[in-house]
C-alpha cells in the first residue's frame, strides 16, 4: 500500500476537483497512456494506475472513504492497523482456535457459486461507436457430465466421512498450562469435504468439474467507451454441488483512430485550410463517422476556430440521440512558393500596409553578421 501514489496526484488534480474535472483529466491521461497509442514500456502500467484512480474518485462513496482513510482499508481487523487479509478479529480467532469457539461451521457439502471470469476485448474505434455482435470462445469450468458433478465413478456415490461424520472438521484436544484447548481443523481423512470418494470418476478424477470451451454470443452496445465492462450473468465458471454459475465480465479496450478523437459522446477532428480559404471563405467536405458533409467556412476565419456539427458524434449509451462533432480548422502555410506566388504575396503585403523583411541570407551569413555586431 505504501508504494501506491495518491490518486489525486495520479490524475493531476487537487482534492477539491469537481466530477467534471476528474472526468476530463482521466480522458486526457487515458488517451496519453493507452497501450494502443503509447508504445513506452511503462504505458500499460500508467494506464492501469490512471484507471484505478478514476474508478475510486469518480464514485462519490469510494471517494469519501478514500479522502478519510487513503489507501488503507478501514474494514481491516483492529481498525486497519494490521494485515490479516481483511478478515478482522474473527480471522485472528480462527488462527489460534481453528474456527472453534462454539461458532457455526460451514457445511462443506453446501452448494457453492462458481468463480467470475474476465475477458478483455479490443475493438476498432468505429466498432465501439456503432456496436457489434460476435461470438467468442472462453475456457470455463463446468459440471462433469459423466458423474453429474458428484466426482464418483458412475454406479457409485460418495460416502459420508467416518471421522468427521460429514462436517468436514475434526476436533483436536490439547492439554496446556491454561487448561484443555479444543482446536478445530479440516478433517485429515476427507480433506474437509465431509465425504469420501472411493472410486473416482475417470473423466474429472473426482473433482466433479471439467474444463470446457464454451461459445458465448456477445452484443456490444453502440456508444461503449474504452475501459467499460459488460456483465454477462451466469456465463462464468460453473458452481459446485449444484451451486449457480459465476458471471463473465467483458472488459472493453478501444483502439485509437488516426483522424477522430473522442471525449464522451463528442467527436473531435482537425482539418487543414489554405490562406485563401480562410481569408475568402469556402465550402469544404468534412468526414464524419457515417458520411461526408459540407461545411461553410466564413471569410476571415482564424486558425484554431472550432465548428460544431450537431448530432454527428457518438450514440449515447444511456439515453437517446448522439453527441456532436467538433471540427478545428488549422491554417497551413505553404513551404514552397513559385516566384510568381512570391510576387503576388509581396504585392498583397504592400497593399495591406505590411512591411516584411525576407530572410535571404544563409544561416552561416546571418551567424557571421551576428558575431561582427552588424
Amino acid at each position: 500500500m505504501a508504494d501506491k501514489r495518491d490518486y489525486y496526484e495520479v490524475l493531476g488534480i487537487d482534492k477539491g476537483a469537481s466530477d467534471q474535472d476528474i472526468k476530463a483529466s482521466y480522458r486526457k491521461l487515458a488517451r496519453k497512456y493507452h497501450p494502443d497509442v503509447n508504445k513506452a514500456d511503462d504505458a500499460e502500467t500508467k494506464f492501469k494506475e490512471v484507471k484505478e484512480a478514476y474508478d475510486v474518485l469518480s464514485d462519490g462513496q469510494k471517494r469519501a472513504q478514500y479522502d478519510q482513510y487513503g489507501h488503507q482499508d478501514p474494514n481491516q481487523g483492529f481498525g486497519g492497523g494490521g494485515d490479516f487479509g481483511g478478515g478482522g478479529f474473527s480471522d485472528i480467532f480462527d488462527m489460534f482456535f481453528g474456527g472453534g469457539g462454539g461458532g457455526r461451521s460451514r457445511n462443506p457439502n453446501a452448494p457453492q457459486r462458481g468463480n467470475d471470469l474476465q475477458y478483455t476485448m479490443t475493438l476498432e474505434f468505429k466498432e465501439a461507436v456503432f456496436g457489434k455482435e460476435l461470438d467468442i470462445t472462453i475456457p470455463r469450468t463446468e459440471s462433469c457430465d459423466t458423474c453429474d458433478g458428484s466426482g464418483a465413478k458412475p454406479g457409485t456415490k460418495p460416502e459420508v466421512c467416518s471421522v468427521c461424520h460429514g462436517s468436514g472438521q475434526e476436533e483436536v484436544i490439547q492439554n496446556t498450562p491454561f487448561g484443555r484447548m479444543v482446536n478445530r481443523r479440516a478433517c485429515s481423512n476427507c480433506g474437509g469435504n465431509g465425504k469420501i470418494i472411493k472410486e473416482k470418476c475417470p473423466t474429472c478424477s473426482g473433482s466433479g468439474n471439467v474444463k470446457k470451451q464454451r461459445k458465448v454470443h456477445i452484443r456490444i452496445p453502440a456508444g461503449v467507451d474504452d475501459g467499460a465492462q459488460l456483465r454477462m450473468s451466469g456465463e462464468g465458471d460453473g458452481g459446485l454441488r449444484g451451486g449457480p454459475a459465476g458471471d463473465l465480465y467483458i472488459v472493453i479496450r478501444v483502439k485509437a483512430d488516426e483522424f477522430f478523437d473522442r471525449e464522451g459522446d463528442d467527436i473531435y477532428c482537425e482539418v487543414p485550410l489554405t490562406f485563401a480559404q480562410a481569408a475568402l471563405g469556402d465550402e469544404i467536405e468534412i468526414p464524419t463517422l457515417t458520411e461526408k458533409v459540407k461545411l461553410k467556412i466564413p471569410a476571415g476565419t482564424q486558425t484554431g476556430t472550432y465548428f460544431r456539427l450537431r448530432g454527428k458524434g457518438v450514440p449515447r449509451l444511456r439515453g437517446t440521440g448522439q453527441g456532436d462533432q467538433h471540427v478545428k480548422v488549422v491554417l497551413v502555410t505553404p513551404s514552397k512558393l513559385t516566384d510568381e506566388q512570391k510576387d503576388l504575396l509581396r504585392e498583397f503585403s504592400g497593399l495591406s500596409g505590411e512591411h516584411t523583411h525576407e530572410q535571404e541570407q544563409s544561416f552561416f551569413d546571418r551567424m557571421k553578421r551576428a558575431f561582427r555586431g552588424d
